[in-house]
């Protein structure tokens, strides 16, 4: 039984093929693809894959992109099942006002975080940055309820509206420094620093609440440009998502 995990944002498709829905399971393929391009899918990445038996993704773009996604699996004769955030799942609780309208890419994100952390032995809290077109910095404490979130643009979001919003300012990306001294690197420090701060400022309300430091993972496309500026300690995971997925379909697909 193979099984396809996609993960749809608002940028990119990014899929991984497995032998099995159980976590642990052997990656036998994987790929990712700008969404502009994802009616090429049947005819070049998916072509030569083995059907899977189960597919189960979770999506962040809007119905017409999952509509021209289902037309891309009509290839294999399996329906895709979507994650949406529900008020418990895998060990995980959700703590949202209304739980359905957490984002499925936050929740599989915090399951597979939850899950990376117990697979350790780590009973802490935890915070869970994912960083691409928008930031979200997330909430766990330590018996696996998510406390809450908050949301922020991404770098290039940023830049887009300052550029839009100020005469003038149409200057390339710059270096992160911590006193830049040119439009660039002060545009690019600015961006990065106020993510950095984000994160920091979630790691102080944990532990505050808390009553200890909590672990913090973080995962994207853009995860590793924030690496360097980070200045609390985390983990950087690829494919954080994946994980989550994983632990999902085992629970949902088990025999």
């Amino acid at each position: 039984m193979t099984f396809l995990a996609l993960d749809v944002g608002n940028t990119r498709l990014k899929w991984a093929h497995y032998d099995t829905p159980v976590v642990g399971a052997k990656l036998l393929a994987q790929g990712a693809v700008f969404l502009e391009n994802i009616d090429r899918l049947a005819e070049d990445e998916w072509r030569a894959l083995p059907p899977p038996s189960r597919i189960l993704g979770c999506i962040v773009a809007g119905d017409a992109i999952k509509r021209r996604l289902a037309e891309q699996m009509d290839l294999w004769d399996v329906a895709p099942v979507w994650v949406v955030s529900s008020p418990q799942e895998a060990g995980l609780s959700n703590g949202y006002d209304h739980p359905a309208r957490l984002g499925a890419d936050r929740w599989v994100a915090m399951i597979g975080a939850y899950h990376r952390l117990l697979a350790r032995g780590s009973r802490k809290p935890c915070v869970v940055v994912m960083v691409g077109t928008a930031v979200t910095v997330e909430a766990i404490d330590a018996s696996g309820k998510f406390l809450g979130g908050i949301i922020l643009p991404g770098h290039g979001i940023m830049l887009r509206a300052l550029e839009s919003g100020t005469a003038g300012l149409h200057v390339p990306t710059g270096d992160v420094r911590d006193f830049p001294t040119n439009t660039s690197d002060a545009l690019t420090s600015g961006g990065t620093f106020a993510i950095a701060g984000a994160v920091q400022r979630m790691v102080e309300n944990v532990t505050r609440h808390c009553g200890e430091t909590p672990e913090c993972i973080m995962t994207g496309g853009a995860g590793w440009k924030m690496a360097p500026s980070l200045s609390v300690r985390f983990e950087l995971v690829d494919n954080l998502i994946f994980d989550g997925l994983l632990e999902v379909a085992a629970r949902r697909f088990a025999p």
